[in-house]
């Protein structure tokens, strides 16, 4: 049999071991219950990270006269370009689509379980859309060139999430 020594230690390990176990459920339950606060209550739209990229975009399109260059450059490639817009129109009306019509006028706010196409066929679009203007505008901005459209299309992402 065992001395009084040991079932002491015995007993001190199992209860170790159950405090252990109790405080790994109540954190569980903590997640859980965090998640559910989050799934309940939405984010506010407009925060410091959407502002920040909206400021960013406008900045950059007035310091690099960004329109001024897309009308007037001539050494813009202009198939690219046009493929670009093609895309972001794609990718501008898959956007629309989901925020106005799907959830303000049919209310659905999970509209990626009613429609899951949606979401790659917007992602593709919008990268393929990047590619493209990255390769027409090159020539104009050369390697700033990928971060001057970032931050474009983190301006537009960014407006387009105050909508919906």
């Amino acid at each position: 049999m065992l001395n009084d020594s040991e079932l002491a230690t015995l007993r001190n390990r199992f209860k170790r071991d159950a405090e252990f176990l109790m405080q790994t459920t109540t954190s569980v339950d903590d997640d859980e219950k965090s998640q559910a606060e989050k799934d309940e209550k939405p984010l506010p739209r407009i925060n410091r990270h959407s502002v920040f990229w909206i400021v960013a975009s406008i900045s950059v399109t007035y310091y690099v006269d960004f329109l001024h260059n897309i009308m007037e450059n001539d050494d813009i490639k202009s198939w690219w370009f046009n493929v670009g817009l093609v895309l972001l129109g794609i990718c501008l009306s898959l956007a629309m689509f989901c925020i106005m019509y799907l959830e303000w006028f049919k209310g659905i706010q999970h509209y990626d379980h009613e429609y899951p196409a949606i979401p790659p066929i917007t992602t593709a679009a919008f990268v393929a859309a990047s590619c493209s203007f990255n390769i027409a505008l090159w020539p104009v901005w050369s390697f700033f060139t990928p971060l001057i459209l970032f931050t474009q299309f983190m301006g537009v992402v960014m407006f387009i999430s105050l909508l919906g």
